[in-house]
């Protein structure tokens, strides 16, 4: 397949957003959203776009990793054939004009397998597209703990010496000997949206949290209350309050795209004041409990950073105590929505299949109420006694887990589910 043409301000891109395994199509709903058809691949969304998709997603997509543009896609199994068809590609449209490039190689099931070798010859082609001297480096091509391949990119604690300003992240697939190159344009991943400076035990990613209020079908702009009674650092609460008062996960970040020397200024601009001006100020009724001081002292600060601190009431109570103080909540459907623990990720613990029960036995007097939980254990959701169905299956950790979320409580029955969900070991 011949390279991508050189990208201008009016060029189309081919662009992918990776996800984690089984948000795919909680991404391609978000990408409709801003008017852009995706069609779903193995982990992640495609889509033809120019520049400002390529903003748009990256400011706006609360499931996906990464945002990334394809610059040529090829057959390769010979050096000569890589190097050739490397040299051809627009190299120098994404370099920027201080910082280091890093290159991250996977190859499965190719004559190039020696993924060093393929990026020492990629490297070689980008330094010679370069119009100055650049730092040049290999990354580790192990793939990130979700599942989405090249997670330690730039920003994230990748490669070895610090070059001053941006380092831009390109991604070399080789599988099959079909070898595609993609310039990385989000930085960071995605997932830190800058809000989360303080952390409680085994932390809940900010995208898996966004996927799971999307897939449950909570409409808070509608009034409907949202509760997370084992909140921790509240990213579940924070997210849902981002969401429903439509505020863009990227607001308050940089992305890669803007040291790009096709970077539009006023363009982005735009998009962002267009941003800033579709956010919505609902009455929201979004709790979050926790035992643990601690965190709920984290939860707070991190929704202030967010700003959605007067939308969600924190408090320091116990699962049980979170739950009962919802009795003075409207009658109508209300959502529990919580990431209990599961096991080694915080500690073993023998309480486990308690405080499941409790959580089933606390909630079957809340009728109009539905429950959605991840965990990665079928046995423990077992114990709330309460009829629950699988909306996704994931990674949380590297931990395979599923978003189970149950009938309306009042029509809920008492036979335990069958989820299909990992084993007995998980986080909170």
């Amino acid at each position: 397949m011949p390279s991508a043409p050189s990208p201008s301000p009016s060029s189309r891109f081919q662009i992918f957003a990776p996800t984690a395994p089984g948000l795919e199509s909680i991404a391609a709903g978000e990408l409709k959203a801003l008017g852009v058809k995706g069609r779903q691949e193995v982990g992640g969304v495609a889509f033809d776009g120019e520049l400002e998709h390529i903003y748009e997603a990256n400011l706006w997509l609360r499931t996906a990793s990464r945002i990334v543009v394809r610059l040529g896609q090829f057959h390769a199994s010979t050096f000569y054939e890589l190097e050739r068809h490397s040299k051809k590609l627009p190299w120098s449209d994404f370099l920027p004009e201080s910082g280091a490039v890093e290159v991250r190689v996977t190859c499965r099931k190719s004559k190039l397998y020696h993924s060093d070798a393929v990026a020492e010859r990629v490297l070689s082609a980008i330094a010679g597209a370069a119009s100055r001297n650049i730092e040049l480096r290999t990354a580790s091509s192990v793939d990130d703990e979700d599942g989405e391949e090249g997670a330690n990119s730039a920003g994230e604690g990748a490669g070895t010496a610090s070059a001053p300003g941006p380092t831009q992240l390109f991604i070399v697939r080789i599988v099959h000997d079909q070898c595609e190159i993609s310039a990385d344009s989000s930085g960071e991943l995605l997932h830190r949206r800058g809000y989360r400076k303080e952390v409680a035990k085994a932390p809940l990613r900010e995208t898996l949290a966004a996927a799971m209020v999307l897939a449950s079908g909570w409409e808070g702009r509608r009034g409907a209350p949202l509760l997370d009674p084992m909140c921790g650092s509240g990213t579940i609460p924070i997210e849902a309050a981002l969401i429903a008062r439509s505020i863009a996960p990227g607001l308050q970040r940089d992305f890669q795209f803007m040291n790009w020397p096709t970077f539009d200024r006023g363009l982005w601009n735009g998009i962002v004041e267009k941003a800033r001006s579709s956010v919505t100020s609902p009455k929201l009724d979004i709790r979050g409990g926790d035992r643990d001081t601690g965190a709920i002292s984290a939860a707070i600060h991190n929704a202030a950073r967010a700003g959605v601190a007067a939308d969600i009431g924190f408090s320091v109570q116990s699962l049980s105590g979170s739950i009962a103080a919802i009795e003075d909540v409207a009658k109508g459907e209300g959502w529990i929505l919580t990431n209990p623990p599961y096991g080694v990720r915080v500690g073993e613990s023998k309480d486990l299949r308690d405080l499941y029960a409790t959580l089933g036995t606390a909630l079957k007097t809340k009728h109009g109420w539905r429950l959605g939980i991840l965990t990665s254990d079928a046995v423990l959701a077992g114990q709330m006694r309460v009829t629950i169905r699988p909306r996704l299956s994931s990674r949380n950790g590297g931990i395979p887990v599923s978003f189970l979320v149950s009938e309306k409580l009042e029509t809920a029955g008492v036979r335990s589910p069958k989820p299909a969900v990992g084993g007995s070991v998980g986080g909170k």
